[in-house]
This record gives structure tokens, sequence and C-alpha cells, in this order.
């Protein structure tokens, strides 16, 4: 019963602040990127709670890894057409800003193998994937759908989300990356 009032509380706090924010960036809220919700000017941004992950080889990973960088978190599976379709995008992405990290997480279950299949006739070749085959933080942050695609600052708090699936290499999704890690 706790898990899930936390992961409404969380997901209403993160998806229902957007208006101060929204006003400093509003010129970048283009294209797939006015599908994006942004944590409110003001208002302290949301961490992701500690949670077990798996590499592609079974080792214990951690979001904390990524601590001190921007990231591009997206919740994906390799049964869900819109994420199959996004993928080369989020890859064009890692290549053209290897600043920020882009860290797909194959949430449910994903084999490996189907993984590497897939990232092989998509051709990915600028991420690594890690999976949460259990969906453990997947529902404690609510992710209720997929793609969901997260912005999480150098502290590896919340600061965007996006439900559904976006041209993530796009010049606008790049333009709002890079104001964000500018301030806003």
């Amino acid at each position: 019963m706790m898990r899930k009032l936390l992961a409404v509380l969380y997901t209403g706090l993160a998806l229902g602040a957007n208006p101060a924010a929204a006003e400093d960036l509003s010129a970048l809220l283009t294209g797939d990127m006015a599908k994006l919700t942004l944590v409110e000017s003001g208002a302290d941004p949301v961490a992701l709670p500690e949670a077990p992950l798996l590499s592609m080889t079974d080792e214990e990973a951690s979001l904390a890894a990524y601590r001190g960088q921007w990231v591009v978190l997206n919740f994906w599976a390799t049964w869900c057409g819109p994420c199959r379709a996004e993928m080369p995008a989020l890859d064009r992405l890692q290549a053209a800003m290897p600043e920020i990290a882009v860290v797909p997480v194959a949430t449910g279950r994903n084999p490996p193998e189907a993984i590497a299949r897939f990232w092989e006739e998509a051709g990915i070749v600028h991420l690594v994937t890690l999976r949460d085959p259990k969906s453990g933080l997947a529902r404690q942050i609510g992710v209720a759908g997929l793609p969901v695609t997260l912005i999480l600052n150098p502290e590896g708090q919340e600061v965007g989300r996006l439900i559904g699936d976006a041209a993530w290499d796009a010049p606008e999704a790049q333009a709002l990356l890079k104001a964000l890690m500018a301030g806003g």
C-alpha cells in the first residue's frame, strides 16, 4: 500500500508541475518536445529511488554510476513498437551529444538475446542498455506505459518526463537539452 501511495505521489509531483519551467523554455517546447513535462521552476526536482538494475551480462548496475552528468533515461521494451521506432533516434542523440548519457532501460521481460538481436537489426551502436526485469524501478516512478523518457540532472533528479515516443535527435530536442544543461 505504501509503495503504491509513493508511486502516485511521485508521479503527481513529477508530472503535475510545469508552468514556470515552460515559461522559461516555452520556445523550445515544439515538435515532439511539446509532450515534455518539466518540473516547475523553483520546485525541488524529484530524486529517483535506488533500485537494482542489471547489465546485459546480469551484473548489478545502478543509475548512481551516471551521477555528475545529464541523463536521458528511456524506459522501453523489445516488444513495444513505438519503443523500437524511437531507439535509433536515441542512438543518434548519444552520438550527437556525447556530453550527456542516453541510458535505455529495458523494463519487464526482455531477454538479453532479444535486446542484442534488436540492437543489431536497428544498427544501434552508441547505446548500452540496462535491464529492469521485474519492472521494480519503472513501477516505483510511475511508468504505466512505454516508452517513457526522463531527463535527469547531474544530481540524479528528474527534471522532465516525456510519455510516448519522440524524435530525440531532432534539432528542437537537442536545443532543449542544451538549454536545460545551461540552466534553462
